[in-house]
């Protein structure tokens, strides 16, 4: 099997994921992960798929030719990685919005090898306070060596140089926490 790696942009519009799914299926590819979202007008997405080995330069031919009707997709064939040890954890930030958040955590998180292995981020209007509110959450992979306590210490120190709330929680903790059909 072929692992792939996509991502799409197009102008937003009924009809592009079908646009997508249907040479996906056609060639006996596997839709086995996506993050998709209209950000700006724009249609925007990311997909992991697996395809069988002789059908996977065909696949990547019929989804290149998905420009000719307006969305872009640009693949890459990845492998998936080994395993390896680490611990995981959920990190949920909000605060006032301003330039720099994502840069500054990022930055701070890399510096001690943390991996972010998922990040969703929005910005809405602050209730009853005036201004924009800017929220993030993380999944994030670190080393097994890693202090969950000295990480929690530097969060808290980078938190109050952002003037934001960061909370870090185990994943498995916050396993337990949600409802037994997904989150709320």
């Amino acid at each position: 099997m072929a692992t792939f790696t996509l991502t799409c942009v197009g102008d937003d519009r009924p009809g592009l994921v079908s646009a997508l799914s249907t040479p996906i299926s056609a060639h006996g590819a596997s839709w086995e992960r996506s993050q998709m979202a209209r950000l700006a007008g724009k249609f925007a997405g990311v997909l992991l798929l697996e395809v069988p080995d002789e059908r996977a330069d065909a696949l990547v031919a019929d989804l290149t030719a998905l420009a000719d009707v307006g969305l872009h997709v640009m693949l890459e064939r990845t492998d998936e990685p080994a395993e390896h040890a680490s611990v995981r954890l959920h990190l949920d930030l909000v605060g006032a919005d301003h330039p720099g958040i994502v840069a500054e955590l990022s930055a701070a998180l890399a510096a001690r090898r943390i991996g972010i292995e998922e990040l969703s981020t929005s910005i809405s209007e602050a209730p009853m306070a005036g201004g924009t509110l800017f929220e993030a959450r993380a999944l994030l992979e670190a080393p097994p060596s890693t202090s969950v306590a000295d990480l929690r210490a530097m969060l808290d120190a980078l938190a109050d140089e952002l003037m934001v709330q960061i909370t870090l929680t185990d994943v498995a903790v916050t396993e337990l926490l949600q409802p037994a059909d997904g989150p709320s």
